[in-house]
């Protein structure tokens, strides 16, 4: 009577198959699982910097005199613009600056006091979007236009700006593909004649 059974060899065959086998799909799941979380990381920056954009739009076009009497756009940069803006709906306006800071997008706010108002004191920074790579590669954050719609490059000539473009490059992890997305928007200033 013969038996049935797998031999030594037989046996340590199927073990390397299987745990070859399982390897291969440790390997494939972690990397899936891998590419899955930087796709969902990079939407969710991609979400946040369209929010900031939003809001840094809707802030732009509401530009306004100061409580102080001061003219709307207090200064233009490169990767800055401070202007004066009614952002919580009560009667002062406060003064507004956007900025990049790092691979952040920072708006600091600096709301009038005392009597009569001024703007002194220290703002109240909020961050409106990170993974921001303006700053890493170059890209002009803020351009300005004057009323014929031509670009200002002399930044000391804040009071001609008249139209704002607005430049986001996104990123969560320069070192992976896809490359950066930018994100553009554009605004009028429309209480200024």
């Amino acid at each position: 009577m013969k038996r049935r059974g797998f031999t030594l060899i037989e046996t340590l065959v199927w073990i390397a198959i299987f745990v070859f086998a399982m390897g291969a799909l440790i390997v494939s799941l972690l990397s899936f699982y891998d590419a899955n979380t930087y796709t969902l990381a990079q939407a969710q920056a991609i979400s946040d910097a369209r929010r900031g954009i939003e809001r840094t739009v809707k802030i732009i076009r509401e530009a306004s005199i100061a409580s102080d009497g001061a003219f709307p756009v207090v200064s233009i940069g490169e990767h800055s613009f401070t202007l004066y803006s009614d952002i919580d709906d009560d009667p002062q306006i406060e003064r507004v600056r956007f900025f990049i800071e790092g691979t952040d997008i920072v708006r600091g706010v600096l709301k009038p006091s005392g009597s009569p108002l001024a703007y002194i004191g220290v703002e109240t920074e909020s961050v409106l979007s990170g993974n921001i790579r303006n700053l890493d590669q170059g890209v002009t954050t803020f351009r300005y236009y004057d009323e014929a719609g031509g670009e200002i490059i002399d930044y000391d000539n804040a009071a001609g700006a008249r139209f704002v473009e607005i430049n986001l490059v996104v990123n969560v992890s320069p070192e992976r593909l896809p490359n950066e997305l930018t994100i553009r928007s554009s605004a009028t200033l429309r209480n200024i004649k």
